[in-house]
């Protein structure tokens, strides 16, 4: 430390001053920033998406394995359990509506909501492990039903809680941030997501590598700690208290109905919500069957599926940086969207033909190019969302966005792995003809039906792409994360 101050110290001021240039090209979120919402300030407020990354690996990803593998509970009731929290995805836009008209005694409106999803999520994973334990038998005095109703509760309650942080969070996002800054926080916002479900999947796959009963307890509860103390940094003092916003228990509370009937009635918002729906959708049939499909058809190992999670996940930070930039320089957030919709097209092609030409390198491209696709439709219809309502009702904008894309994601990945046993079983029973007597029927049929999607997701985004565009953003801009290439 003494030895970097001995060193500034020797500088020239001309050979600061391009020191002062220079840093802010080396910190990627750096243009996110703004006199209002600066970096570290930023940077602390996207924590609540780390901890909603985390609890969404742990319960799709290593719980979801703990459960099959070690615990030895049936496919199906797994698939139920990680499929519980998408009954709470349809009352986000509920959720965010209460955020817009809260009025607590303080005078807050986000942070008490941020705050009751923490306690949902942490309660759920608090219980979770207990609960598991009991379903499987293990302490059970009897009594099966109560651990198939805790467990049940449990993920409930882990799926209510991240629905209401993520939610009211990226309200409070929006709500700090400049309107020119919104499209660098969104990627931002994005890319912590994905440090979240990565970095958090990773480490809690590897402690519980070692399984027992007793390390299964520590890693989920320690989970549980890690998002109460995530979350509590994430908001602490972000929102600005406004005695205006106080209300008194005779006034009532506005009403919901009348308020989603207004936002609905929007010319753009009933077809934003279908292209959020069938972009979604087209985009995620294919998670239940991407590593099976590398696996089974064309005879990766399983290290290399593995790795087509990183591939994706590679895609879709280029999306982020690549969406940030267009946005701040004016872009329509509806233009990147249909762009990932078209990038979609020759990615599903790509991996659909990977079996008949038996190319590994042809599937990998593909894989990532689904990545970058899906990283620009979710970056540039989460923007346009934002955008979408009256500043003071954009809750209820970011609701309805992420109950449409939650409810289509699950929708989406359950069909996906129906339809191809479906039609696998079909086709290997010869009731399809000869010509598609293969296991890879199955499979293929599942990319065609998302490139289906895919043109009628194109179709109903059509009309929202707007011909004018916002004023080009100064070249003397600070160079961050929507200006890394493309």
């Amino acid at each position: 430390m003494e030895a970097g101050v001995k060193l500034l110290d020797r500088l020239t001021p001309a050979q600061r001053e391009q020191l002062a240039r220079l840093l802010p090209r080396l910190l990627p979120f750096a243009d996110a920033a703004s006199a209002d919402l600066p970096l570290p300030r930023l940077l602390r407020l996207s924590l609540f998406q780390v901890s909603v990354g985390l609890a969404m690996a742990l319960m799709v990803g290593t719980l979801n394995r703990v459960m099959i593998v070690e615990l030895h509970m049936a496919a199906w009731l797994v698939a139920l359990m990680v499929a519980l929290p998408i009954l709470a995805a349809p009352f986000r836009a509920f959720v965010g509506f209460r955020s817009d008209t809260h009025a607590s005694a303080i005078g807050w409106r986000r942070v008490p909501y941020v705050w009751m999803g923490t306690l949902l999520q942490f309660g759920g994973l608090a219980i979770m492990p207990f609960a598991l334990l009991v379903l499987t038998g293990d302490g059970q005095l009897g009594m099966a039903w109560a651990g198939q109703l805790a467990a049940g509760l449990a993920f409930l309650l882990v799926g209510a809680g991240l629905q209401t942080t993520q939610t009211t969070g990226l309200a409070l996002a929006t709500d700090l941030a400049s309107e020119d800054s919104r499209p660098r926080v969104v990627a931002l916002m994005y890319v912590m997501l994905l440090l979240g479900m990565v970095g958090g999947g990773t480490l809690c796959s590897a402690l519980l590598a070692d399984f027992s009963d007793k390390r299964l307890v520590q890693v989920v509860q320690g989970a549980a700690l890690l998002s109460l103390l995530l979350n509590l940094v994430a908001v602490w003092r972000q929102e600005a208290r406004n005695p205006a916003r106080r209300r008194s228990k005779a006034e009532p509370v506005p009403a919901f109905g009348p308020m989603w009937r207004g936002f609905i009635a929007q010319k753009q918002a009933r077809r934003f919500l279908w292209t959020v729906a069938l972009g979604t959708m087209a985009f995620n049939m294919q998670d239940i069957v991407l590593e099976p499909y590398g696996g089974e058809i064309l005879q990766l190992s399983v290290g290399a599926t593995s790795a087509l999670t990183a591939l994706m996940a590679a895609g879709a930070l280029l999306a982020f940086a690549l969406s940030a930039r267009l946005l701040g320089r004016g872009g329509d957030p509806f233009r990147v969207a249909a762009a990932g919709l078209l990038l979609g097209l020759p990615a599903f092609a790509a991996v659909v033909f990977a079996a008949p030409l038996d190319s590994a390198l042809l599937f990998r491209a593909g894989v990532t190019l689904i990545g970058f696709g899906s990283g620009l439709f979710a970056v540039g219809t989460l923007t346009a969302a934002m955008s979408l309502d009256r500043p003071e009702h954009v809750g209820l904008a970011l609701g309805a966005w992420g109950a449409v894309q939650a409810t289509a994601l699950g929708a989406s990945v359950a069909a996906g792995g129906a339809v191809r046993d479906l039609v696998s079983n079909l086709a290997t029973q010869g009731l399809l003809g000869p010509a598609l007597a293969t296991p890879v029927t199955g499979y293929s049929f599942v990319y065609h039906l998302e490139i289906y999607l895919l043109f009628a997701a194109l179709v109903a985004i059509g009309p929202l792409v707007r011909s004018t565009r916002r004023p080009v953003r100064p070249a003397a801009t600070p160079f961050g994360l929507a200006d890394l290439p493309g």
